[in-house]
């Protein structure tokens, strides 16, 4: 793509229908004590370190990864969801999941290729990126009452996609520029003269 033709994040956001609601992942990250306490902490970034393939094979993974990063690309703010490590999350996800949701992960996957290849002769992962785009943009427009399997794909891939990249330290610090909690040294209350009495 020429720099003219680049989409920014928020247009390919708003393009590929992603809204305000994100889908629920479960917590499925190992834990490990605590070491002063004994309690059991969650730690998501350490299973997120790509390369260790828990459920997808290389080929499927390199299609994720296409796919999530034109579902939250890079922009000047912030990285993309590859650069957040959103791939590897979504295949860890996957890998603690039912059978049927890795069956429909699977078989997604490879209706998709179909697809590609019926309409450009290719798979997904060989396509230029406008034809990528173009793909998503086909298999999203039922996102709402998915039917054939690339559309349940679809809403499955984009709800981890988005799950995955704002729990991740670059969606929460650098997109949404989460500082952390903060305290109030005062709380004055409501201040309406109909409240104050």
């Amino acid at each position: 793509m020429s720099n003219d033709e680049t989409i920014s994040r928020r247009t390919a956001l708003k393009i590929l229908g992603v809204g305000v609601g994100v889908a629920s992942a479960p917590n499925v990250f190992a834990q490990r004590p605590h070491p002063h306490t004994g309690v059991e902490m969650v730690s998501p970034v350490e299973e997120r370190t790509p390369g260790k393939l828990h459920f997808f094979t290389p080929a499927e993974m390199t299609s994720i990864t296409l796919m999530s990063d034109l579902i939250i690309p890079a922009d000047e703010q912030s990285p993309g969801a590859k650069d957040a490590a959103v791939p590897a999350f979504i295949d860890l996800m996957v890998s603690e999941a039912s059978v049927e949701t890795k069956n429909l992960w699977r078989n997604g996957l490879a209706a998709v290729d179909e697809l590609c290849k019926k309409a450009f002769g290719n798979t997904f992962s060989s396509l230029t990126s406008e034809q990528q785009v173009a793909v998503l943009k086909l298999i999203s427009r039922n996102e709402y009452r998915p039917g054939k399997i690339e559309e349940r794909f679809f809403v499955a891939i984009k709800g981890l996609t988005v799950d995955g990249y704002y729990t991740s330290e670059p969606g929460i610090h650098q997109e949404l520029r989460y500082k952390g909690n903060a305290y109030l040294k005062d709380f004055a209350g409501c201040t309406h003269p109909e409240h104050t009495s």
